[in-house]
């Protein structure tokens, strides 16, 4: 018996001669490298004769679900009309972003759409993109930085603090926050959420756990950041009952880190694979929640936006404590991922790319940039943009044009006009390269109404 399987091995074993043994191979030679081959072949034989009992087994799951109900693999084509659909502050947004809504909405699982107004050009679903879906996940229609957050604590601190304290509060921000792929936090805390079966039941992420557990805390780069500034409540009948007022409020923006970036990539090969769509769209390729994969995605999937919203508060809870003030509350929500919500009396699969969720009464905070004023809102529950709102004030350049149009001395000058201090980012960041964060919240008044706002005052972002 020689040492590598092959098809030939399991045909000798049992297995039918169709997709199942390349489902099998695929499983073995991704997961099994190490294992003999002897004992692959003893297990392998027992999944033949009892396929239902390793149903949602890690590794053996898939190879069971081929012998049992095999996933049938064929070009879906685009329907000729569009799912209905609604777009918010329309003339703002630019063509691009339109038609891949336009295309989302023609898929043969799509239900229903919308468009916010911070939207512009992503891959696949534009950003700002809400697809709902009849039992079927789209890894690109979440995105590749899975659970991606703003959270927002507030302080009972007056924000002359902010004035007298600036320097310290540098420093805290300088020495206590860490960003993009390499830096980690030398004392490492732990977390309830490496307890979950997630880390022990699905091989891939079992994989990441080290790396999960390193970045825990951190921040990724680009447009993420911790920073300081004013929070502003202006509605006295806040769910919180803090008197309107000025205080002192710690926001962070950041996702998944690697655990995230490592899901999407993994299982967008494997709907590309399972799902072939015309090749304008094939970034939308869906996973069927019914089958195997569908199924440990969406696991992985809410794994990683748990894991997002527990570097958030290990964050938190590392500058909180050097502030050592007892925060009054604290405000976040969420985008890049799907729910399972009712559509028009229906359960679909909410997809919300850079979009955050605006169910009647859903608290969240919609940042504006570094030089523009955040909101703190409340949904309005409003149907026809799905329960959504924006995730931001969006993008009105891309990074190559702002690294064209603008230098670090001109955006200096900039921040010096609003008193605000930046400890790393770049050009591609300027505040200049984001849509005006009134307009953006002037055209979605039906979507969330306003509770306050933060403005940036000390930014930290990626060296």
């Amino acid at each position: 018996m020689g040492k590598k399987l092959r098809g030939k091995d399991l045909i000798k074993l049992g297995f039918p001669k169709n997709n199942s043994i390349n489902v099998a191979l695929g499983q073995i030679n991704r997961y099994y490298k190490k294992k003999k081959k002897e004992q692959i072949l003893q297990e392998a034989k027992e999944v033949l004769l009892k396929p239902e009992l390793f149903k949602g087994d890690g590794v053996w799951g898939k190879i069971a679900e081929s012998l049992l109900t095999p996933v049938t693999v064929k070009k879906h084509a685009l329907n000729t009309t569009r799912a209905p659909f609604m777009i918010y502050g329309e003339d703002e947004i630019d063509d691009q972003a339109k038609y891949q809504l336009y295309d989302a909405l023609k898929l043969p699982v799509s239900v229903a759409g919308a468009l916010m107004p911070d939207a512009h050009t992503g891959y696949g679903l534009p950003i700002g993109g809400v697809l709902a879906t009849n039992n079927a996940v789209i890894p690109y229609g979440v995105g590749v930085d899975i659970g991606c957050r703003m959270c927002l604590t507030v302080y009972p601190v007056a924000v002359s603090y902010l004035k007298g304290k600036r320097y310290r509060l540098e420093k805290i921000l300088s020495e206590h926050t860490k960003f993009g792929m390499y830096e980690t936090h030398k004392i490492k805390h732990d977390h309830e959420i490496f307890s979950r079966e997630e880390f022990t039941t699905i091989p891939l992420v079992k994989k990441l756990k080290d790396k999960a557990y390193k970045q825990l805390g951190t921040s990724g780069s680009g447009n993420h950041f911790v920073e300081f500034g004013i929070v502003t409540i202006t509605d006295a009948e806040n769910e919180w009952g803090i008197k309107p007022g000025d205080y002192l409020g710690l926001l962070t923006h950041s996702g998944s880190r690697g655990l995230g970036a490592n899901i999407a990539k993994h299982y967008t090969h494997l709907a590309t694979k399972q799902c072939p769509l015309p090749k304008h769209v094939q970034q939308l390729a869906w996973l069927d929640l019914s089958t195997h994969d569908g199924h440990e995605y969406w696991l992985a999937m809410n794994l990683a936006g748990d894991y997002a919203q527990a570097c958030h508060d290990d964050i938190h809870k590392r500058i909180g404590k050097l502030i050592g003030a007892k925060p009054i509350c604290k405000i976040e929500n969420h985008h890049n991922f799907a729910w399972k919500e009712m559509v028009n009396g229906v359960e679909c699969i909410v997809h919300r790319k850079g979009a955050t969720p605006a169910g009647k009464g859903a608290l969240g905070i919609i940042p504006g940039s570094m030089t523009a004023p955040g909101y703190i809102v409340r949904g309005r529950g409003n149907s026809e943009s799905l329960h959504s709102a924006s995730h931001g004030a969006g993008r009105l350049l891309s990074r190559r044009k702002c690294k064209e149009k603008f230098t670090k001395s001109a955006i200096n000058k900039v921040l010096k006009e609003h008193g605000v201090t930046v400890l790393g980012g770049g050009v591609d960041e300027a505040p200049m390269a984001y849509k005006n964060i009134h307009n953006v919240m002037a055209n979605q008044k039906e979507l969330v109404e306003v509770v306050g706002t933060f403005t940036p005052k000390i930014v930290r972002m990626d060296r």
